[in-house]
């Protein structure tokens, strides 16, 4: 039996995740009352079940002790029952722009203020222990729900190995603003600018002929060949630390032509380098 238990940060895609493990043939129980946990799984395990993939899902409540949870789920490794656990995460930041967005009230802020903040940093505090010891950590601060369905995909379908590192690279526009969750900007607004030419000013990075005009300075062959050098140094230490998502975000004046073709030579240049996840999206293209 595959047995998974999902759990992190409210607001992290716990749900999210839950119905990816569905959808790939999980049977999958949530917020299940501490007390049943392991008789949920004493039953679950018989040799007769025809359950054989099984996602739990726990999470912080103001009503119940989440080491009550983490007690139990010892016991069960203890007996001798296997099992992974995934920790959805990410960043107070994000967190908190999920809660107002959705207009929830956060399991743990305190009355009267009921300050979102607050309650974040409770859980953290909570949590600190389990996700210490989780197996695969997901940081959705800035990961594409198609890019952590493939992960999950890759874990408990293909068997693959699980990148710790998730690498964004992303393109957009000064003019715009700089992405908020980048953890590093790069301003390629030295080369000359397509938007200026005629026949280019209406394409992207996307196409050919633009491709090819920013690739003809030699300065573009460059700028990627010491930036591919220095990330090369940096990703191993990153993962060897423990981050979870690199974003890398590459900037031109409106995100269309410079930019986007750095970004996906980037990507094309590091795609086979190391052990880590790697996607590119453009944030401010037309298309």
């Amino acid at each position: 039996m595959r047995f998974v238990v999902v759990t992190g940060m409210s607001g992290g895609g716990k749900r999210t995740a839950m119905k990816m493990l569905e959808d790939i043939g999980f049977y999958c129980v949530d917020n299940l009352p501490i007390p049943l946990i392991d008789k949920f799984v004493e039953l679950i395990a018989t040799p007769n079940s025809e359950i054989q993939k099984v996602a739990l899902g726990l999470d912080v409540r103001a009503d119940q002790n989440f080491a009550d949870a983490s007690r139990a789920l010892k016991n069960l490794r203890e007996n001798g029952y296997i099992y992974d656990i995934v920790f959805m995460d990410a960043s107070d930041a994000t967190l908190v722009k999920r809660y107002k967005e959705s207009r929830r009230i956060h399991p743990l802020a305190v009355a009267p203020d009921n300050r979102i903040e607050d309650g974040i940093r409770r859980e953290r505090k909570i949590l600190e222990e389990i996700k210490s010891e989780a197996d695969y950590v997901f940081d959705t601060s800035n990961l594409l729900t198609r890019t952590l369905k493939e992960e999950l995909d890759k874990i408990f379908v293909t068997g693959g190995s699980y990148n710790s590192l998730l690498v964004n690279i992303l393109s957009f526009g000064f003019k715009n603003g700089i992405p908020a969750d980048a953890d590093m900007v790069f301003d390629v607004r030295f080369l000359p600018n397509p938007f200026y030419i005629d026949e280019l000013k209406h394409l992207t990075g996307k196409d050919k002929a633009v491709r090819d005009y920013v690739m003809s300075f030699d300065e573009a062959g460059t700028f990627l060949n010491k930036l591919v050098d220095m990330l090369e140094f940096l990703i191993p230490s990153y993962v060897k630390e423990g981050k979870h998502q690199l974003v890398i975000a590459i900037g031109c004046t409106g995100g269309q032509h410079r930019s986007v073709t750095l970004a996906n030579e980037l990507y094309d240049r590091m795609k086979n380098k190391g052990d880590y996840g790697l996607s590119v999206d453009h944030r401010d293209t037309k298309d």
